[in-house]
Order: C-alpha cells, then structure tokens, then sequence
C-alpha cells in the first residue's frame, strides 16, 4: 500500500479570509473552491509526511503545520510587510532548518522553514 497524498483540513469561520492569508503569504494556487472549502496548492509535488512531537524544538509550541519554502527569508519578510505578528522569530536552528512561527487567521500556529545549506 501507498499513501498516494496527505491533506490538511483547517476548520475555519471565513474560508475566504483564511485563503487570502494563504494565497498572498506562500503563493498558493487555488486549485478547487466550493465556497464552503476551498483547497490551496503549490506546482511542487510533495512527499506525504506526518511529524508527531512532544514540543516543536528550542522550547517552542508543537507547530500545527509546518510549511518548507524555497526562501524562508523572503516569506518572513513578506509575512512582516503584510502586517502579520510573528510568534517565533526567524532562528537558525541547530537540526539545521532556518524558520520562524507565526499564526494564521483561524489561529493554528505555522512553523515556516528551509533546509540550510
């Protein structure tokens, strides 16, 4: 057997606010939309993943997602210029991963990342 995808579903009060804050943030695709859901994609195929943690590192929250991007410095800064209250500020972690936290509207906690080189 192969798990073919993973979907995360975020229970939401606006479907339309929480995918402007996806769509401007990471640059999502909107690839289905019903108005009661709405599903969010990259052009990247991912591997599926599932992490379970006691704690999300450095003493921090267990994140509710964690998004890798190609340029986690580039998505702080856009994070900050879209007015967006970062919780865990961008850090070079000794796993190797440079990330930062912040939450979304329908408040779960984003860890945000790239692989350093």
């Amino acid at each position: 057997m192969t798990v073919k995808r993973i979907v995360s579903n975020i229970a939401v009060g606006s479907v339309a606010e929480v995918q402007k804050f996806y769509v401007d943030l990471f640059d999502l695709n909107v690839a289905m939309d019903l108005g009661w859901v709405a599903t969010l994609a990259s052009a990247e195929i991912a591997p599926a993943q599932i992490s379970i943690a006691l704690e999300g590192g450095s003493g921090t929250l267990v994140p509710d997602l964690s998004i890798e991007v190609d340029d986690v410095d580039a998505v702080y800064r856009r994070a900050k210029q879209l007015g967006h209250d970062i919780e865990y500020e961008l850090t070079n972690e000794p796993w190797g991963v440079r990330r930062f936290y912040l939450y979304d509207p329908a408040g779960k906690l984003l860890n945000v990342l790239a692989h350093l080189k």
